[in-house]
């Protein structure tokens, strides 16, 4: 076999074998298939896409180039979640604590935060003392003992998935639907949770600007679960608009406090029971209508707050914090800034307002700038709210007062300004699961 002729046959239009795969992949990366060749393969599937098995298969081989995780020595129902990325997306911390509340068990392991979207587990560490570095065994042994862990990647999970992804970034084929989701698919497959729930975000702060292509983007992940034999389900939600108030670690973390004490923005609680509530229908616990209502319970009694604070002081953090937020230590430069004319927000450009976040210190450009915990910001004024001339549309956080013009330049340029309030579309606009597409 010759990566010549898998390369050709791609280029025209063919679809290669699991066997035609493996070569490619397998042989990237112990080094024997140069980085030329491999991209002249990623092009020629650019070009001429991938059919559903094959983008399947090809996850598969990501997934099992390096370590798969066996988490049977966790009891129960195993569910992990994944969000394409956005802006004030801080969803796994008040979804995880509500899942896992109502029963199902989640070990998840989460990333860190690059370009304009947050990271989770930048948001956790933001809480001191918080350890994302649990060894396996003390990572299962809590998931046994509290239902719940949140760690960062660890290990050598999908090593294919890390080299292919460096070269699609410097040859122009990031933006390719089976190359998209392979690369999601084969760290959750790798995971070795028995149900995946996907976030597929959409609009200007998500990756996928537009409706048709995030739900592609879904169906293509969707199938990629079927073929490996795991229950996969997506809600397409909205990200037009930032969500809740808060961009920012430690300014994040407070507001998922504030949504597990039924005090939140609606719009993130109502998402977050939505996703927790898709969680507990896959691990089968009936309905998702059901599941949404046991989601509801365990917000209103207050157990999925209790299972938050339980699982940050077992990874050593300051759980006092969690119980008064006001006791996190935000970034001493504050800034108010301020409407300059009268009307109605009705657009928010989403990915400006996660840079000018970056641009404070709340987030990193490459993957070895150092995060500023209190930095971020907190909105005040969203697309469809009325604004007068002088009112706060938001309160900057920073720790180097240099970065507030450009920071400020930024988000100004974010807004659009009318005389009437815009439709806004609905938070969640899609589910795809194995059954189809469900649209709302």
């Amino acid at each position: 076999m010759r990566m010549f002729d898998i390369i050709a046959k791609k280029r025209d239009g063919g679809t290669l074998s699991r066997e035609e795969l493996a070569f490619a992949v397998n042989g990237f990366v112990a080094g024997e298939i140069p980085d030329y060749q491999m991209s002249a393969l990623l092009m020629a599937i650019y070009l001429r896409g991938m059919t559903h098995q094959e983008t399947a298969q090809l996850t598969d081989l990501m997934a099992r180039s390096g370590d798969m995780v066996d988490l049977s020595a966790i009891q129960g129902v195993k569910v992990d979640k994944h969000s394409t990325g956005g802006v004030g997306d801080k969803t796994t911390l008040i979804i995880a604590p509500l899942a896992a509340a109502c029963g199902v068990r989640i070990a998840k392991m989460s990333g860190r935060g690059l370009g304009h979207t947050g990271g989770t587990v930048d948001k956790i560490e933001s809480v001191p003392g918080t350890r994302t570095d649990l060894s396996r065994q003390e990572f299962f042994d809590q998931v046994n003992r509290l239902g719940l862990a949140v760690i960062g990647q660890s290990g050598n999970l999908a090593p294919a998935d890390k080299k292919i992804y460096a070269l699609r970034d410097v040859t122009a084929t990031i933006s390719c639907v089976p190359l998209i989701a392979s690369s999601i698919m084969s760290k959750k497959l790798a995971a070795g949770s028995d149900c995946i729930l996907l976030d597929v975000k959409t609009g200007t702060g998500a990756f996928m600007k537009t409706l048709e292509g995030s739900l592609e983007l879904a169906q293509a992940m969707v199938e990629i679960g079927r073929h490996n034999g795991r229950k996969v389900a997506a809600l397409i939600t909205d990200m037009d608009i930032p969500l809740g108030r808060a961009v920012g670690n430690s300014l994040e973390v407070a507001e998922c406090v504030q949504v597990l004490r039924g005090q939140g923005p609606k719009d993130l609680t109502d998402l977050c029971l939505r996703l927790a509530g898709e969680m507990l229908a896959l691990a089968g616990q009936g309905s998702p209508e059901a599941c949404l209502e046991k989601a509801r319970a365990a917000l209103r009694d207050g157990s999925a707050l209790r299972k938050m604070i339980e699982m940050f002081g077992a990874q050593g953090g300051d759980t006092s914090v969690l119980e008064d937020p006001s006791r996190f230590v935000l970034s001493p430069c504050r800034r108010e800034i301020q409407a300059r004319e009268e009307g109605f927000i009705t657009a928010m450009d989403t990915e400006k307002v996660g840079i000018a976040s970056v641009i404070l210190g709340a987030g990193r450009l490459k993957k070895e700038d150092a995060i500023d915990y209190g930095a971020g910001i907190l909105i005040h004024k969203k697309t469809g709210e009325a604004v007068r001339a002088g009112e706060s549309l938001a309160t900057f956080y920073t720790s180097d007062p240099a970065l507030l013009a450009e920071a400020e330049e930024v988000y100004r340029s974010a807004l659009t300004f009318g005389p009437k309030p815009p439709k806004l579309p609905p938070m969640v606009q899609a589910r795809v699961t194995e059954a189809g597409v469900e649209r709302f």
